[in-house]
């Protein structure tokens, strides 16, 4: 069996033409371009919570690496660095070589040196560490939101959580639906090229990992203001529109924009080539109010994923 240091040599040491010294030290070293702020985020995907013990592998590296690009996304920063940790309870190399070539792939796609990181044996977990760059004063917060200005949302979300109730039992897809459902489960596309167009555009922004009601909430909270949302679902929600306001996994972003720029929005989206939509506007009010097209109040059971159930 190839020892700890002949895996990494093996399957995670790729050069890394932005990075000063990448793996093989004791640590990475750095140079951040000059006049721009580090932005560093980390996230921790542990099986049978964040992805099902049977997941096929270079599909499984591709998401790890994928939910911390969406964060950078989300800041409007520039992905440039990630550190791996990763806890697996065999040193399987076929397992490991999907593993590898779906990170880096997905590192290849975004133009992301990894630097390092770490391994042990244990129950099958993954750790990412990722650092961007944004210029200096640029980056996207929740924190700026305004009364008055219009939240939008990318893509389509609700399909990735479509495609685990499917695998899961809950649901039956058809085609073409179970596959753009898988596809967004397991690969989703972190939306980089839209956080980097939203500098300066965009007063609030963050990426929806549980949900679209409970990310905006984060925004919402973060700015102390509200929203009221008028959207194309039933008064009493299907288990698809439930899926698009909390399904979460989708890794789309969801930001406000001041409403006198709504037609700048719908040019980046055309530029884009990807769906923008705007759901309603932030309010001042005491609670989020989510109205059908006829104005009426949806009810709401459920707003989003949270790991210790609150």
């Amino acid at each position: 069996m190839p020892s700890e240091f002949a895996l990494i040599n093996r399957y995670f040491k790729c050069p890394t033409p932005n990075t000063v010294l990448g793996v093989g030290d004791d640590g990475a070293i750095l140079q951040p371009t000059s006049g721009c702020e580090l932005v560093v985020s980390t996230d921790m995907l542990v099986a049978g919570t964040h992805f099902l013990p049977n997941a096929d592998p270079a599909d499984l590296g591709w998401k790890v690496l994928a939910v911390n690009v969406s964060d950078m996304a989300a800041m409007g920063a520039q992905p440039k660095w990630a550190l791996l940790a990763a806890a697996l309870p065999a040193a399987t190399e076929s397992w490991i070589e999907k593993f590898a070539s779906g990170f880096f792939a997905c590192a290849d796609a975004f133009g992301i040196d990894v630097i390092g990181g770490d391994t042990t044996q244990g129950p099958r977990n993954f750790c990412v560490t990722i650092f961007g760059e944004v210029p200096a004063g640029t980056a996207l917060l929740r924190s700026g939101a305004q009364s008055g200005d219009e939240i939008w949302i990318s893509g389509a979300p609700g399909r990735a959580a479509q495609g685990l109730a499917h695998l899961q039992g809950q649901i039956t897809l058809s085609e073409p639906a179970l596959t753009d459902c898988l596809a967004a489960l397991h690969r989703p596309q972190p939306r980089v090229a839209l956080g980097l167009a939203l500098r300066g555009l965009a007063s609030a922004a963050i990426d929806v990992s549980d949900g679209l009601l409970a990310d905006l909430g984060h925004i919402l909270d973060a700015s102390g203001v509200t929203a009221t949302l008028k959207l194309a679902v039933s008064p009493a929600p299907t288990f698809a529109e439930q899926c698009f306001l909390s399904g979460g996994d989708d890794y789309e972003l969801v930001f406000t924009v001041p409403a006198g720029r709504h037609e700048e929005v719908l040019t980046l989206s055309k530029t884009l080539c990807l769906p923008l939509t705007c759901l309603g506007n932030v309010t001042t009010g005491s609670a989020l109010t989510v109205l059908d097209l006829s104005g009426q109040p949806v009810a709401i059971s459920h707003r989003g994923y949270d790991h210790f159930g609150a």
